[in-house]
């Protein structure tokens, strides 16, 4: 069970973007790229719980922080929650990031897909590593409800109508991170997460300059701890053979190299 210290909606209400911060003991364990598993009713209906990307953590003080856009039955009911109120949330579940040691962290995040990214690149900041954001969105109004949570990570945006930043999506600010060289001098890691065809457009490029990427899968879960098979995706092992993946426990972070992309 977790307490909910905050529910409240960011930036124009038409953006429907919330953040909840919870008092549990789920904090001391949960690490970047994790997810909580939180039931939104107690009533049959909706069945399945909600899989919720943890944004910040403060072990310390017990709190986990998530953000989510409602646009369904669950996250309308989990946004009528206040505080002082308990959820039911299993977590932190799930395979995270990559946590590097050394060298620089480049985030490549579509919309809402930024939320499994900022507990990583706080993390690279708190090791002194060179970390920037890349964030496609769609437009401005987007962004100025979103884009506070993501303050403490330089970043970069671009937006699909040209409204802030550069205008395309988030590839269109790949190009100058991605420049032919002999070597990875900078010992560059890449991590990603967004709509599917945004990782996929971005893996080949990644690829063909042996990048390390590592890609955080969004998936409908049933149970969020492996068991069901109900969230599972094609992937390859290391023989290159195909296999099945399951978001919730193999996932939801992959190196790319595991996904099958075709």
């Amino acid at each position: 069970m977790a307490l909910i210290m905050e529910n409240c909606g960011l930036g124009a209400p038409e953006q429907k973007l919330y953040r909840l911060v919870l008092q549990s003991e789920m904090a001391r364990t949960a690490q970047p790229g994790q997810f909580l598993h939180i039931r939104v009713a107690e009533a049959p209906a909706p069945l399945l719980r909600r899989p919720l990307s943890i944004a910040a953590i403060d072990a310390a003080g017990g709190q986990i922080t998530v953000y989510y856009r409602q646009k369904g039955l669950g996250t309308e009911l989990l946004a009528r929650k206040r505080p002082g109120e308990t959820l039911d949330a299993l977590g932190p579940l799930g395979r995270g990031f990559t946590i590097p040691a050394t060298g620089a962290l480049l985030l490549v995040a579509g919309g809402i897909g930024v939320f499994p990214l900022l507990t990583l690149g706080e993390a690279a900041l708190r090791r002194g590593l060179a970390c920037t954001l890349l964030w496609g969105g769609e437009n401005s109004a987007f962004f100025a409800a979103a884009a506070p949570i993501a303050a403490a990570i330089p970043c970069r945006l671009a937006t699909v109508d040209g409204s802030l930043g550069t205008k395309g999506t988030v590839m269109a600010l790949l190009s100058p991170y991605l420049a032919p060289a002999a070597e990875n001098e900078a010992g560059l890691r890449l991590a990603a997460c967004g709509p599917y065809p945004m990782l996929r457009a971005l893996v080949g490029p990644v690829q063909a300059r042996r990048l390390p990427l590592e890609v955080s899968l969004e998936a409908t879960m049933a149970c969020g701890l492996g068991a069901c098979l109900g969230c599972t995706v094609s992937g390859r092992n290391g023989a290159g053979a195909r296999v099945m993946r399951r978001v919730c426990a193999d996932g939801p972070v992959f190196p790319a190299e595991e996904v099958d992309w075709a």
